[in-house]
């Protein structure tokens, strides 16, 4: 049973009907026991970082959401669901989880780039996951639908599972042990987000 975190950022039945088409029953996690039911994580979330961090303090899901990451469950963060693991961010000055090591940064360019943040629609991700198994059957260079103004800087090259190219390029997609990281939303990206998402979920990528 996946439980989806709802922590009063963005809409999370959207994701709710991903996992449905995958084939997952799903359950919406409120408060720190319902992590108990839960046999995989997802952790989605539109909006300002602090605002996040906020909420899950306030509702005391902080501190179980990283008790239970800790334990090895697998663990999926949408968005500034994945921004949210990271030790800090320059959005709100906050310090995140500390779960992977390394800072959040907001999309900076010159006038002449002509540019526009947040960085909303489609773009390519390029795959550097080893083995590819979180993009088993997609292709390289695929198309995924984006929506945000901060991009994660990971300390540690290793945990690199995709990037994506957006007046430069940025890592979108991170995979350490349990814990995996998507800038762009699967849950909006047609086809390919839905084999992204079932790979998760069906978890050959934790073997």
């Amino acid at each position: 049973m996946t439980g989806i975190v709802n922590y009063g950022v963005g809409n999370i039945y959207s994701v709710v009907s991903a996992v449905k088409k995958c084939g997952e029953e799903s359950f919406i996690i409120e408060k720190p026991s319902d992590f108990l039911k839960a046999d995989k994580i997802i952790l989605p979330g539109v909006g300002a970082f602090g605002k996040g961090i906020q909420h899950l303090q306030e509702s005391g899901i902080k501190t179980a959401l990283f008790d239970i990451i800790k334990t090895g469950k697998p663990f999926l963060g949408i968005c500034l669901g994945m921004q949210i693991l990271f030790s800090y961010s320059e959005e709100g000055d906050c310090e995140g989880l500390n779960l992977i090591k390394g800072n959040v940064r907001k999309f900076v360019f010159q006038p002449f780039h002509k540019m526009k943040v947040p960085h909303m629609g489609w773009s390519i991700v390029k795959i550097i996951e080893p083995g590819k198994k979180l993009f088993n059957n997609i292709p390289d260079n695929m198309w995924f639908y984006f929506a945000h103004s901060y991009y994660v800087i990971p300390e540690e090259s290793t945990v690199i599972a995709a990037t994506t190219n957006y007046g430069y390029r940025f890592v979108s997609a991170v995979k350490m042990n349990n814990i995996v990281g998507v800038q762009f939303h699967p849950e909006k990206s047609g086809d390919c987000g839905l084999i992204f998402l079932k790979n998760f979920l069906e978890g050959r990528w934790l073997l």
